[in-house]
């Protein structure tokens, strides 16, 4: 496996010093570190269960080099933030966690987390990747994938991108398709995927500081693109592109029985679609305005715990291991998802699938992490709901601003 020698070079002594961290007190056996005293050389490390053997390798290559065991514990990706969060206080937890980037909030809230030291290899990372693993000014998460919806499009039957959002639905009318677009909605709304449209009409969630850090102070959701959005979404609703009788199953299957031509979801969907013979291609969100939409992007990452007694040799393996074009690609092949090093995810893209993908995610924002988000979700779906439903959109959306602000203060 490659070596990064240029962050190497850049961290100075870290190799040295994580030998030397290594006499300390560090990880025990699965469940977590050892007890004070019982000194070992070994960095436990929880991940994902379907991720442990694509980092074998880079765990192999860590303890040859540096005489540290690494001690991969595959985890239920449902309860390993939980149970990070539960430990990482008591010194029983791991030294490295895996996880997202919209854990942050509540990762750094709780004071579970330390700071990584990137070096001079902060650069070779996809930008929306590193914005997304640092809060408030500081880096915390080393990435290793991100991850954002895009159009999936029946070559087939349309066999051009379209340029827009009503040029998307004239496509799929012209294609004699009742239902051109599908996106999944629900009862309860999906502003999720519904966010794309809401940028295109210059409405984000919150607007950012100078360092570019989302400002819970700074509320733009009810700016006057977000009432424009609000009108907008009204109107589709009534013609019928949104429906929350639509949910992720519906919009699947009429999508591979050929009802829809144009999906808007993630890489998680691309197998389901390729397996039933659909000949997929990915294109860039049809926007409303001719404004960028621009999806919400995923990351996904590596944490250090703050009680880890070898925080430094932690910091060594993400970096100069996992923060590898090689382990990254392992990486990637064990999701499917882009990796967030710029080598190997231009390397991925070799795959027309992935480099559609990483086409529309150069337009991606990093989903806020920031805690005052949970105000926003609580409120957000359900009035996005009510107004393709039907509800008069200017009363709906400033219903939603002033909830959303009297929950923040």
């Amino acid at each position: 496996m490659k070596v990064n020698k240029k962050s190497w070079l850049a961290l100075g002594g870290l190799a040295v010093a994580s030998i030397v961290l290594a006499g300390c007190a560090g990880s025990g056996d699965n469940t977590g570190s050892s007890d004070e005293g019982d000194a070992t050389s070994t960095l436990t490390v929880w991940v994902d269960s379907e991720r442990v053997d694509a980092l074998k390798g880079a765990a192999d290559a860590y303890s040859e080099k540096t005489g540290v065991k690494v001690d991969l514990v595959g985890k239920d990706t449902g309860k390993i933030k939980d149970d990070f969060i539960q430990q990482a206080p008591t010194g029983k937890g791991p030294d490295v966690v895996m996880g997202a980037h919209d854990w942050l909030g509540e990762l750094s809230t709780n004071g579970v987390v330390a700071p990584i030291e990137l070096g001079d290899t902060a650069g070779d990372y996809l930008p929306v990747a590193l914005q997304a693993s640092t809060y408030e000014g500081t880096t915390y998460m080393l990435p290793y994938a991100v991850e954002n919806i895009a159009i999936l499009r029946n070559a087939d039957i349309i066999p051009e991108p379209a340029t827009s959002f009503d040029d998307m639905i004239a496509k799929g009318q012209a294609a004699g398709l009742t239902t051109p677009f599908v996106v999944q909605q629900g009862v309860e709304g999906d502003p999720y995927h519904l966010y794309p449209f809401q940028t295109a009409f210059g409405a984000p969630v919150f607007g950012t500081d100078a360092e570019g850090n989302y400002d819970p102070a700074d509320l733009q959701i009810g700016n006057e693109g977000g009432f424009q959005f609000a009108s907008w979404l009204g109107a589709q609703g009534a013609a019928g592109n949104f429906n929350t009788d639509v949910d992720g199953d519906i919009a699947k299957t009429k999508f591979l029985e050929g009802e829809a031509a144009f999906w808007l979801t993630g890489p998680w969907n691309v197998g389901a679609a390729t397996d039933a013979g659909i000949n997929v291609a990915i294109d860039p969100i049809a926007s409303p305005t001719g404004a960028p939409a621009q999806p919400f992007a995923g990351v996904k990452g590596f944490f250090v715990s703050a009680e880890s007694d070898n925080k430094v040799a932690a910091n060594d393996f993400l970096v100069n291991y996992i923060g590898t074009e090689d382990v990254q690609l392992e990486l990637f092949k064990a999701g499917s998802v882009l990796p967030a090093l710029t080598a190997a995810a231009d390397t991925a893209a070799a795959d027309p699938i992935i480099a559609g993908f990483q086409t529309v995610g150069a337009d991606a924002v990093p989903m806020p992490a920031i805690p005052a988000m949970g105000a926003v979700w609580q409120y957000w779906g359900i009035a996005e709901a009510a107004i393709i439903n039907g509800a008069d959109p200017t009363a709906t959306w400033q219903k939603l601003t002033d909830d959303v602000s009297a929950a923040i203060k």
